[in-house]
């Protein structure tokens, strides 16, 4: 038994050794897994249920029976703080788990991008101003008749590449690593995830239906509007669709690049943007593509008309014509028993 014990220790030890050092602080000892996490599911942001609330994304956990799906959320956040996602790491030849953490900046996420406003790096959903945290619509699902505290800074996603890598490192996994500001981040003074997070965990272990092996990958609670809620109003399944709720890449450093600018992106069918951002962007769209055919329809007919003014007849003859209009990679598949 003490010989077992000590192999254990040297190998929690190595598998420290291989991780970034940047990493250590948020790692949590004792999770270490031989086969990689699934493919991270598709799924729409549910609406954010009061101010205050910051969203968590969901994340594939590990157990006794195999990895389960822990549903994304809105939690009430410490003021002034703000969550970095954990992850699964590879490193001495385990994947090891991440445990994610609240501090004054988002830290290394190993380059994941969970989407509505992690994208890989840093976050974009919204920022704390004088103690209240003020929400990104373009990136974010909120009522603006219950929460007042928005802005709208559209964010620029440059990558075509769709992808639902859900770890770093290893065969397959996301290769980006922690940029000198994640490394900062690293050393601030961290808070650990709240009770209703560590809650809402473990009620999503105890879910059969939340298994990997039971939901192939496909949860039927795949975010919820509050911690521990997995039923009712609120509650979301996953999407079996081609397109991604985070169109991710393994160089996700440049993935989401946020501009004050009032330009649309051209995916407004992605689901990590909130319904009324992507409703307003396709309204918008089509009113500045109709108003562009008018101008060059109004533009012909006046050319038209003063060429053919010597003859009153052939206007009719001379008519101008209207103006014409113009895989993501399977998830690895998880075994029922432990490492």
């Amino acid at each position: 038994m003490r010989t077992v014990k000590t192999f254990r220790l040297l190998l929690l030890a190595l598998v420290m050794l291989a991780i970034p050092a940047a990493s250590h602080a948020q790692i949590a000892v004792g999770i270490s897994v031989h086969v990689g996490p699934p493919a991270l599911p598709v799924y729409v942001q549910p609406v954010c249920p009061a101010p205050g609330y910051i969203w968590t994304p969901g994340y594939w956990g590990y157990g006794d029976d195999g990895y389960y799906w822990v549903p994304g959320t809105w939690v009430i956040a410490p003021v002034g703080m703000l969550w970095t996602p954990g992850y699964w790491g590879w490193g001495g030849g385990v994947y090891v788990w991440h445990g994610g953490y609240w501090g004054p900046h988002v830290g290394f996420y190993g380059g994941i991008n969970y989407g509505f406003g992690y994208g890989g790096v840093g976050f974009v959903g919204g920022e704390w101003r004088g103690g209240v945290f003020n929400y990104n619509r373009s990136v974010t699902n909120v009522n603006v008749t219950v929460i007042h505290n928005t802005f709208n800074k559209t964010v620029i996603n440059n990558n075509t590449t769709i992808n639902r890598t859900s770890f770093n490192g290893g065969t397959g996994g996301v290769t980006a690593r922690p940029t000198a500001e994640e490394q900062v981040a690293e050393r601030e003074h961290h808070v650990q995830a709240t009770k209703e997070q560590t809650e809402h965990e473990h009620a999503a272990s105890t879910n059969r239906a939340q298994l990997a092996s039971v939901n192939h990958g496909q949860p039927t609670v795949a975010a919820s509007a509050k911690p521990g809620v997995f039923s009712g109003k609120g509650v979301v399944a996953a999407r079996a669709t081609a397109n991604s709720n985070r169109p991710a890449t393994a160089n996700a450093s440049s993935a989401n690049r946020a501009t004050g600018s009032s330009t649309t992106s051209a995916n407004n069918n992605r689901s990590d943007r909130p319904p009324n951002a992507m409703t307003k962007s396709a309204a918008n769209s089509k009113t500045n593509a109709t108003a562009s055919n008018n101008a060059k329809f109004a533009k012909t007919t006046q050319n038209t008309s003063h060429a053919n003014t010597p003859n009153s007849n052939g206007s009719h003859a001379n008519r101008v014509p209207a103006p014409q209009h113009q895989s993501a990679p399977h998830p690895n598949k998880p075994e029922h028993n432990k490492p």
